[in-house]
């Protein structure tokens, strides 16, 4: 809990509304981060015109992403519009614009390469968000119950946007995630014996008291250590750190000796898409799989592999060289 009476209220009320730890962080920081801005004054006492000089100042003197302008902006909007009844209105504010980029991809013998040098559990990994397109926490939240070994799927719930959707699951990927989801239940097994069990939304744990000795709601990548649930204060197993597996993919990467791209975990969901476009599958049926809500953001995949202009020749092919 904050030493602020007031951020504490703001986050009794995010709690409230069922928003998630995620968004609860995100909006208390950038909150707290437009209070030290404007010299500890309290926002009810500030108008549109202090949002704008704020959010014109992590554009011009931070030099922010557009999507972390957003992100302030949708938190200052929470605080005024919907936790101080204050709307803010048109702020006729314009996001700072910056070129847009390629996604990196990685090619078939790429991902061997990468895959090739890491093992058990963070190769699973990563075999995931290059076979299924998850996001790496989308993979790492994964419970046991969101894997359909015969229907060979995967449910990813409360995606990005709080979505729900589903995606494909390898066959190849059968036997080392059953490997992983004994093992996750043999742990589950010994933390239920200390009368804990995997986390859970503080709502869905209310209602389901039981669920965690349950192996369906256990995490098929469980943290290593035990931790306290952040609403309840109760000593729960929370799903992997994203730091873990990000450690291990850049040893893999300088290992291989691919360190002149930029290769990150998302970097994998970009070839899952990538390679699905280039083997002739309609666009509608990845962004389905992606969870894109405009078809716009999964047209980007075709401008990597020169889609937009296919059949298109250059003019040096007429010339005799």
């Amino acid at each position: 809990m904050s030493k602020s009476p007031f951020l504490n209220q703001i986050r009794q009320n995010i709690r409230m509304r069922g928003y998630s730890i995620r968004t609860e962080k995100t909006y208390l920081y950038w909150i707290r981060d437009y209070i030290r801005f404007h010299r500890l004054q309290h926002p009810k006492d500030l108008s549109s015109e202090h949002v704008v000089a704020f959010l014109s100042y992590l554009a011009n003197r931070r030099d922010v992403a557009i999507n972390t302008q957003k992100s302030a902006l949708n938190a200052l909007a929470f605080l005024y519009n919907q936790f101080l009844n204050q709307p803010l209105g048109d702020l006729g504010f314009t996001y700072a614009k910056r070129q847009r980029r390629l996604p990196v991809v990685l090619s078939i013998q790429e991902v061997q390469l990468i895959l090739d040098n890491l093992s058990g559990r963070d190769k699973t990994i990563f075999s995931i968000l290059y076979g299924s397109g998850l996001r790496i926490t989308e993979c790492l939240r994964l419970r046991i119950k969101d894997i359909d070994f015969q229907r060979g799927g995967i449910t990813v719930h409360d995606g990005k946007g709080g979505k729900d959707r589903q995606t494909i699951l390898s066959p190849s990927l059968t036997q080392p995630l059953q490997h992983l989801i004994e093992s996750a239940i043999i742990l589950q097994q010994q933390d239920n014996k200390l009368g804990i069990g995997p986390s859970f939304p503080h709502m869905l744990g209310k209602k389901y008291p039981n669920a965690f000795r349950q192996p369906a709601w256990m995490f098929i990548f469980p943290s290593t250590t035990i931790c306290k649930h952040p609403i309840t204060d109760k000593p729960c197993r929370h799903h992997l750190h994203d730091s873990v597996p990000r450690k291990a993919l850049q040893k893999a990467v300088q290992a291989c000796g691919l360190n002149r791209k930029k290769i990150s975990c998302h970097t994998f969901r970009h070839s899952f898409a990538t390679q699905l476009l280039q083997n002739g599958r309609d666009i509608r049926t990845v962004q389905e799989l992606l969870g894109h809500s405009d078809v716009a953001t999964t047209q980007i995949y075709t401008h990597v592999i020169g889609q937009h202009f296919a059949g298109t020749n250059s003019p040096l092919d007429n010339l005799v060289l």
